[in-house]
């Protein structure tokens, strides 16, 4: 793409249709996730404990993975916890810190959710690619 003085109207048009794009699959997660009756947070949630290495976080690093604030990430702990979609367990390393696991509940319908957002991305991902290409 041109120096933002060299901007051309297919730059902005490319900008404009990547943005689209993101905004489709982001109103697509969230509607998959209503339909198993999650938040688009909770989602996130689950799924950033699942990608995480040994499928466990911490709150704090799940407050980073979220961009949330330390508050924030602890009541949806709360309320996942509350769901029995995930449980806290003292870390070994440091019983200050509690570890996040997925209940098997949880990763079942994650396994679920994540299968028809893999799907979703293969359809897009052409798309997005020629789009990301245009940056060259």
């Amino acid at each position: 793409m041109a120096k933002t003085s060299e901007l051309t109207d297919g730059d902005y048009a490319m900008l404009a249709d990547f943005r689209h794009e993101l905004r489709q699959f982001q109103a697509f997660s969230e509607d998959q996730a209503a339909g198993f009756g999650l938040t688009p947070q909770q989602h996130q949630a689950l799924l950033a404990i699942r990608g995480s290495p040994g499928a466990s976080l911490t709150v704090g690093a799940l407050a980073q993975r979220l961009m949330l604030k330390p508050h924030s990430a602890t009541g949806l702990v709360n309320r996942l916890v509350a769901l029995g979609l995930a449980e806290r367990r003292s870390s070994p390393d440091d019983r200050r810190h509690a570890i996040l696991q997925l209940t098997p509940r949880a990763q079942q319908l994650l396994a679920k959710l994540s299968s028809t957002h893999r799907q979703e991305l293969a359809r897009l991902g052409p798309m997005l690619i020629g789009l990301l290409e245009q940056l060259k």
